[in-house]
């Protein structure tokens, strides 16, 4: 299933993707896919629920009306740096032995159509086409990768936008240049697990302004989406609906040469195999 958001910001209704032009509204049984839908098995209940409602006529058009984020605002997104071999090489580091591990404030996502604000005095905003992963049970200590499989709800894209200096060059940690407003566009929809047979083969790619800046594939990854979620359980605690973005490959503007970033009317466009595309006009914002 195809899992999105349809209406203006802030009045977002849930729904089920039907072919390519048409969805269920599901909003009367749910106010999002979010933790409270994930945690009561929420997608069993669609299961059954959506091949009714269609059998019954109760389709609707999309054309003509906004997406937003697929994920209602999660509890925590937690992000994986230099998870892609050829990322590693581009930024001249080595492999991590083991899963880097920063945060994102949950408040940065927005839909995958929605304006990129660049922060005011920001020189080094930055674009990272990414695997996120939504978690669909609550995951503590897990016992093992499988078991770690097992709660993944689905899979969705990700544009991991990075302020580089803020992130690298103003001390403390990665998150300070990860967190500004509107830094975390996603979907078009959600993927659940069953559609995903081998998330380890799906191509990725990211256009500036036309120009193909990111091309790479998930079978790049260091660490695979399951085991990221068993490595994460045995630090903290996931909660159902939480994002964790996977990491990127090469091709980010901080590691091309000489280095390029994003500017006030550049437009970004991304996309994954089976995952949909985006696109965002960048708008430099002042205080």
């Amino acid at each position: 299933m195809k899992l999105v958001h349809v209406g203006e910001a802030g009045r977002e209704r849930p729904g089920v993707l039907v072919g390519a032009e048409d969805y269920v509204d599901v909003g009367d049984r749910w106010s999002g896919f979010g933790e409270d839908f994930f945690a009561h098995d929420g997608l069993s209940e669609l299961a059954a629920l959506v091949p009714a409602r269609v059998a019954s006529g109760e389709t609707r058009p999309l054309a003509g009306q906004r997406l937003g984020a697929p994920l209602a605002r999660p509890h925590q997104i937690l992000c994986i740096g230099l998870n892609y071999r050829d990322h590693a090489v581009e930024t001249g580091q080595e492999e991590p032995a083991e899963p880097i591990l920063f945060t994102k404030a949950p408040n940065t996502i927005i839909g995958p159509y929605d304006d990129v604000a660049i922060p005011p005095g920001s020189e080094k905003t930055d674009w990272e086409v990414e695997l996120g992963v939504v978690v669909g049970s609550r995951a503590c200590y897990l016992s093992s990768v499988e078991e770690a499989a097992a709660s993944i709800a689905g899979y969705v894209l990700v544009n991991d936008v990075s302020e580089r200096a803020f992130q690298l060059e103003r001390g403390g940690q990665w998150s300070k240049g990860k967190s500004c407003p509107t830094f975390n566009p996603c979907g078009p929809w959600i993927l659940t697990r069953d559609e995903v047979p081998d998330p380890l083969r799906l191509g990725l790619w990211l256009d500036v302004n036309g120009v193909r800046r990111q091309t790479g594939t998930t079978s790049d990854m260091i660490f695979t989406p399951a085991y990221i979620v068993w490595y994460l359980s045995q630090f903290l605690t996931l909660e159902p609906g939480d994002l964790i973005n996977t990491g990127t490959p090469a091709g980010v503007g901080m590691g091309l040469s000489p280095q390029v970033f994003l500017a006030d009317g550049d437009v970004v466009a991304l996309g994954i195999d089976g995952l949909g595309e985006q696109r965002q006009h960048f708008r430099a914002v002042s205080r």
